[in-house]
């Protein structure tokens, strides 16, 4: 049913990620499938990485090591943008596009005030509005 699961990852919030890796790794073990880590990144530095050429090693570190304690096939990509939290939606979609998934896990965020007032939106759900393949939300 699936064969490539993209996976959007901030490694400073690994901690908040637990569930939908974990969600991420039993659904690619039953079908299968790849898994593809996604970082999207700012071109100035973070506290996960100083530059995106030393985000990409800690991903593709990361995947690796994903891979060999879950006995799935994992991958990374990372993808940088001037700003984030403009270009964040457009940037995952694009992703999607290039890799071909035909399946995205992600993480929610805990809902709160901002949600309330409409100052935040859903990622996952922009990124169902504007393509046809199934996106799992673990909160």
């Amino acid at each position: 049913m699936y064969s490539k699961i993209l996976v959007p990852v901030d490694l400073e919030h690994l901690d908040k990620l637990s569930k939908a890796l974990n969600t991420a790794i039993d659904i690619a073990k039953h079908y299968n499938a790849a898994i593809c880590y996604l970082a999207i990144t700012n071109t100035t530095p973070s506290a996960a990485a100083h530059n995106p050429e030393e985000l990409t090693k800690k991903m593709a570190e990361f995947a690796e090591e994903q891979g060999k304690a879950h006995g799935v096939h994992a991958s990374s990509k990372v993808v940088t943008t001037p700003d984030t939290a403009v270009e964040l939606d457009k940037k995952l979609h694009q992703a999607v596009e290039e890799t071909g998934v035909d399946l995205v896990v992600m993480a929610s965020h805990p809902p709160g005030p901002g949600d309330r007032l409409h100052v935040l939106h859903s990622n996952a759900a922009n990124l169902i509005k504007h393509t046809d393949i199934s996106v799992f939300v673990v909160r």
